[in-house]
């Protein structure tokens, strides 16, 4: 879900086996992608899965790193985020969105090879595309409330609009 003069391109780490189903990102009930996107501005209301093309009308997309579904992100080898990564920069390198954000530190550091990348905005650029790294909004990724998660993408957000620098 990839469109040219893109605000925003989300990127999820790899397909859970709902979303791979489905064929919508973020699909599991208990993943809190959708409410933390609402919550940090970027929607209007609370989108579900299956509304995520409506999403390119606001300036937002989603990607994964790996296509490859599978039940948890630590059963991806180190290689397949590697290749994953190289082509996530060929798609941003072609779409050219103004942010990618990938969702998950320990994702970004093995599919970049960046070891000590944190959250929020990175040095990297790819092309023009400014890179930002915010928290998995896996329900796995207990340490992360909701509210947490809402602040983290809200910092995105006002950035990404104009409204934060």
């Amino acid at each position: 879900m990839v469109g040219a003069g893109l605000r925003v391109l989300f990127c999820g780490i790899n397909p859970g086996l709902l979303s791979a189903q489905t064929g919508y990102h973020f699909a599991r009930p208990g993943n809190r992608f959708w409410p933390a996107l609402h919550q940090a501005g970027f929607t209007p209301r609370l989108f579900r899965p299956d509304e995520q093309r409506d999403l390119l009308g606001l300036g937002l997309g989603i990607t994964n790193v790996v296509d490859k579904p599978s039940a948890r992100a630590d059963e991806l080898s180190k290689a397949e985020l590697v290749a994953g990564g190289e082509n996530l920069v060929k798609k941003v390198l072609e779409y050219q969105p103004r942010w990618l954000a990938v969702v998950g530190v320990t994702a970004y550091r093995d599919a970049f090879g960046e070891r000590k990348a944190a959250m929020g905005e990175q040095e990297r650029r790819i092309g023009e595309t400014r890179v930002w790294i915010l928290p998995n909004p896996s329900g796995l990724n207990a340490h992360y409330t909701l509210p947490k998660l809402a602040a983290a993408y809200a910092e995105l957000e006002k950035v990404s609009s104009g409204v934060g620098g």
